[in-house]
């Protein structure tokens, strides 16, 4: 509790809306960062010191260290639906609980996966370029033609709520035969109603005109798609990330795509975000997009609410909609 008031102290970690902002206010003795940067991992630890909750985005790490040097932290609320920015062991480990703001975003996350998708196959942004340069003279039978979508395989690693989505928008839209692979197996009702065929990883990566990557971050897919992958798939493949960008290798790629090995990229999540590995900046057969997939205003003030669900609830003996690490609430 704030010395102050009979209200929890909580720390709004980056700037939300006034309507979210408010409805915190209203519960809590909040501490509002409304910067645009994220705070500094120091100032961020003497900020969280004292609290109750967090409020925070992708951006803001919860490591076992803070965790430690915030012993009355009782929960972490992210804006976000991954949450490889959080130590959720040694959150779970503390009696810490951990919520996230999943299935607001599927729909604008796939709207915008198809879109990257559509962008990168018909080399949308390099015509762009082209033409603010003053590089658009005349016209060819091949000038800036690209890849087909209409009809050709589109291929889904992860088929969780926005791989099925994406699927949805591939073979009614499309016509686009699906293949996917996942952990597990979705239900054979729930193929058919998707038009999606499972098949081995190796399999998805050489059968694929279009693969879109979906699945979540996870030290076992760290780097899942690197150079053996990419030798597996089309010279004419494309590849689309809106998951997390550990999970390409971005110099495997890099190399690929400045040798044709494949045939354009769209990647809208890198591995060091904000930072973009400078060997993609140069290709003009890549598609790069800041993070941007729920970029949306309906789609944010979604989930920025959803998060201030999940903390008002947590923190004055509700049920938060979302956690991560439930076991903390029975605990």
């Amino acid at each position: 509790m704030s010395p102050l008031t009979d209200k929890p102290a909580v720390l709004v970690a980056r700037r939300a809306p006034d309507a979210v902002l408010q409805r915190l206010q209203a519960s809590f003795e909040v501490d509002y960062h409304d910067g645009e940067l994220p705070l500094p991992p120091a100032e961020l630890r003497a900020r969280l010191h004292g609290k109750a909750g967090a409020y925070i985005t992708g951006t803001e790490r919860i490591t076992a260290e803070l965790l430690d040097a915030c012993p009355a932290l009782r929960v972490v609320c992210t804006m976000s639906v991954g949450y490889n920015h959080i130590d959720l062991a040694a959150c779970t480990a503390r009696g810490v609980l951990v919520t996230n703001t999943p299935d607001v975003l599927t729909e604008s996350t796939a709207d915008f996966g198809f879109a990257l998708l559509m962008a990168t196959a018909r080399r949308m942004s390099e015509g762009e370029r082209l033409l603010r340069d003053g590089g658009w003279k005349s016209w060819a039978w091949d000038f800036l033609a690209g890849s087909e979508v209409h009809g050709t395989t589109l291929g889904i690693l992860g088929m969780g709520r926005i791989g099925q989505a994406i699927a949805r928008r591939g073979h009614f839209g499309f016509g686009m035969p699906v293949i996917y692979h996942n952990r597990s197996r979705l239900p054979a009702d729930t193929e058919a109603e998707l038009g999606a065929r499972y098949v081995s990883k190796e399999t998805l990566l050489r059968e694929a005109d279009h693969l879109v990557l979906v699945l979540p971050y996870s030290a076992e897919a760290h780097h899942c798609i690197a150079a053996p992958e990419l030798a597996l798939m089309k010279p004419t493949a494309t590849l689309v990330n809106v998951a997390r960008g550990g999970i390409v290798d971005e110099d495997a790629l890099a190399l690929a795509l400045r040798e044709r090995r494949i045939a354009a990229a769209g990647l809208d999540v890198f591995e060091g975000e904000p930072r973009v590995n400078p060997a993609l900046l140069t290709l003009p057969n890549v598609v790069l997009t800041p993070h941007i997939a729920s970029a949306t205003l309906p789609t944010r003030r979604a989930m920025a609410g959803l998060a201030a669900d999940n903390l008002i609830a947590a923190l004055t003996g509700g049920k938060p909609p979302t956690p991560l690490n439930p076991e903390v609430l029975s605990a």
